[in-house]
């Protein structure tokens, strides 16, 4: 027998009963999916895990929910929902809040109700099984049998990309609007009014609109043609003139998002190739189901299964007999975003991301994989169809169950974990209550690093302008002051710094110890002695929070949370990778009292500054290699920093200088 024909199908009214079984069952599939993090359901994220040390795990859930709940904030005090009024001032103009639609809606009465935990947990859940559900009713009004649509739904559902990037990222949020535009397109098809054809016509516009608008427009960049693909195949005249619409509208959207963000930020010039191959993926990640939790190592898991692409071609095969477009389509809509996440592993990627301009912003080229997801889905429903077709009546429910068992078995992959939270800190408490002012936490974060989070959840609590953040387009004064400020972080306070803090408003200072270990910082002890000696004292702390007012206090000084390091071996702070400098700063602390003797190699004719103690500085060139002998009196820990001014405009990755030896003499 033939596969079952796509024609349009003929008006159905699903039952309440089986709407209400088909809930149940995704909501079943999202509990099982999101395993074991589900159990801390009422207490913790469902994200990306990792150890917190007491504060909230870092990751972009946190980025996330700070922005959805900015959207009801933003609403509520008579504000842009758009705008974020907080991060990166005063350096900045306000930052476009690009995360809020559509899941800002929901999460603002969620929020509300539940708080901030439960309302992240209760989208995620909701985006999965709109993910199933809106695939499961796209592909029944393409014909195919309940059975059939059910496993390409939980397929979809489950796909392990798509999950994966659901933790915190919003890719796989967004993915789910993809069949909810091909369902409403069809519906409009076969629509017995011209009001219910425009009504579902403008709902399949507003989908997929909805995906450049929340930030997701590099899966803009295959949607919008997949889509406007699908469209004409499956041509209508108001249904493909609302996707044509809606195309239009998208395309100026994503234009418009570069304008107003892209092009003001440190991402303006584009991404280079050498960061494509850091984030691609190699063959084998297509048939590894195991996920990695390393930020970068997790864009290289793309595993699609085993007998997932085998029923897939062999659905593609059966659907190109009876709709040969639709088949070529969807055949070609699962190949090519899997060969652009392997990057230049194959030979055809280098010469297109030369000539297409729009990929020279992205870095990860894995991100258009739910559309692959998607359209392996579909096909592996029609393969599912026609094997059912083949089973005795008798059997076939039974049939249908093996097949749904088989096909989740060997997609599910369980990426989340229980990411913690600290709904009620004290020191932000404190914070909340105190007079008007900007805040800087410590330790400082590059804009575009995701510990910055941290501190966008505690915006939460305590609502106030800081010129820190942490966005992926962050403008350039957002990276100038961390580049000019973030040695601070290891207790290299210079004359004058307070004051400029000061000058930019800023009244108060939050010291975060576990922020220092989440990010394997090991000089919170430094820092800590650094605001001491400059009269600081903290006033309140929640945990491992401690509030410092930007004024000079009084008492004696306080001892530090942590343990000092030891005296014996160097500490070399941040900027410094090993020990090549990969930042414009790069501190050392040393315990000694003796002459310190560094053997410094460079690339080519390198102008440095070293500062030592905070003295005025002293500079010198490194043509390929130089000694330098630093005479040090007293025992105790010296600071020297050398700087390379050239490494902050460098192309990525910076080469600065390099210690072959460091010899000093300590007690």
């Amino acid at each position: 027998m033939a596969v079952p024909s796509v024609r349009v199908a003929e008006l159905r009214r699903v039952a309440p009963r089986r709407s209400l079984a088909l809930l149940t069952l995704f909501a079943v599939v999202a509990v099982i999916s999101t395993a074991p993090a589900i159990a801390d359901f009422g207490s913790s994220f469902i994200a990306e895990g990792g150890l917190g040390y007491g504060e909230p795990t870092a990751g972009d859930h946190l980025q996330t929910v700070y922005h959805f709940w900015l959207f009801g904030q933003q609403l509520e005090h008579g504000a842009a929902p758009w705008l974020d009024p907080y991060s990166f001032q005063p350096l900045t103009p306000l930052q476009v809040n690009l995360s809020a639609w559509p899941w800002g809606l929901p999460f603002w009465p969620l929020n509300a109700a539940f708080g901030l935990v439960i309302a992240w947990n209760v989208l995620l859940l909701a985006t999965i099984v709109l993910a199933g559900i809106a695939t499961y009713a796209w592909l029944r009004e393409l014909d195919l049998p309940v059975e059939a649509a059910l496993v390409g739904g939980i397929a979809f559902a489950v796909a392990p990309y798509r999950l994966a990037q659901s933790d915190g990222h919003l890719l796989g949020w967004a993915a789910a609007l993809i069949p909810l535009v091909l369902w409403a397109f069809e519906r409009s098809r076969r629509a017995t009014s011209r009001v219910r054809a425009h009504v579902f016509g403008l709902l399949a516009a507003i989908a997929l609109i909805s995906i450049p608008a929340s930030g997701q427009v590099h899966l803009a960049l295959g949607a919008i043609p997949f889509t406007f693909a699908y469209a004409l195949i499956r041509w209508r005249r108001i249904p493909t003139a609302w996707i044509a619409a809606a195309t239009g509208a998208a395309i100026g959207l994503g234009y418009a998002i570069k304008h107003v963000s892209i092009d003001t930020s440190n991402a303006s010039t584009g991404r280079s190739l050498d960061q494509v191959k850091m984030f691609q993926a190699s063959f084998s990640d297509l048939v590894s189901r195991f996920a990695s939790h390393d930020i970068v190592k997790a864009e290289h898991f793309v595993y699609v299964g085993w007998l997932t692409p085998v029923l897939a071609v062999a659905g593609g095969v059966l659907l190109a007999r009876r709709a040969r477009l639709l088949g070529a389509l969807l055949l070609t809509a699962a190949v090519i975003p899997l060969v652009f996440a392997l990057g230049t592993n194959t030979p055809i990627y280098a010469p297109i991301w030369r000539h297409l301009p729009p990929l020279h912003f992205t870095r990860v080229p894995g991100r258009l994989i739910p559309i692959a997801d998607l359209a392996l889905a579909a096909l592996v429903a029609v393969a599912v169809a026609w094997l059912l077709t083949k089973v005795p009546s008798s059997r076939r429910r039974i049939a249908a169950v093996a097949a749904v068992i088989l096909v989740a078995a060997d997609l599910i992959v369980l990426p989340f974990r229980a990411s913690a939270a600290d709904p009620n800190n004290a020191a932000y408490r404190a914070l909340a209550a105190s007079p008007p002012g900007r805040v800087v936490e410590l330790p400082l974060f590059e804009p575009g690093i995701h510990y910055g989070s941290i501190y966008q959840y505690y915006e939460l609590q305590a609502p106030r302008q800081r010129p820190g953040g942490y966005s992926t387009l962050a403008p350039y004064p957002a990276y100038h002051f961390f580049w000019d400020e973030n040695r601070i972080n290891c207790g290299i306070l210079r004359p004058g710094d307070i004051q400029f803090l000061q000058s930019l408003g800023i009244t108060t200072l939050m010291f975060h110890v576990a922020a220092y270990k989440q990010s394997a910082r090991g000089n919170a002890w430094f820092a800590w002695r650094a605001l001491q000696q400059a009269g600081l004292r903290a006033t309140a702390h929640g945990g491992p929070v401690w509030l410092f007012p930007l004024t000079t206090g009084r008492g004696p000084a306080q001892p530090p949370p942590v343990k000092e390091p030891n005296h014996v071996a160097p500490v070399l702070c941040e900027g410094w990778r090993g020990f090549q400098m990969r930042e414009r700063d790069a501190p050392i602390w040393l315990y000694t009292g003796h002459t310190v003797t560094l053997d410094l190699t460079a690339p080519g004719n390198t102008t440095a500054t070293l500062w030592v103690d905070n003295r005025p500085p002293s500079y010198f060139v490194v043509d390929h290699k130089l000694t330098l002998k630093i005479p040090l009196s007293g025992l105790r820990w010296h600071s020297i920093v050398l700087e390379v001014p050239q490494l902050f405009l460098d192309a990525n990755p910076p080469q600065g200088l390099t210690i072959k030896r460091l010899t000093f003499r300590g007690n």
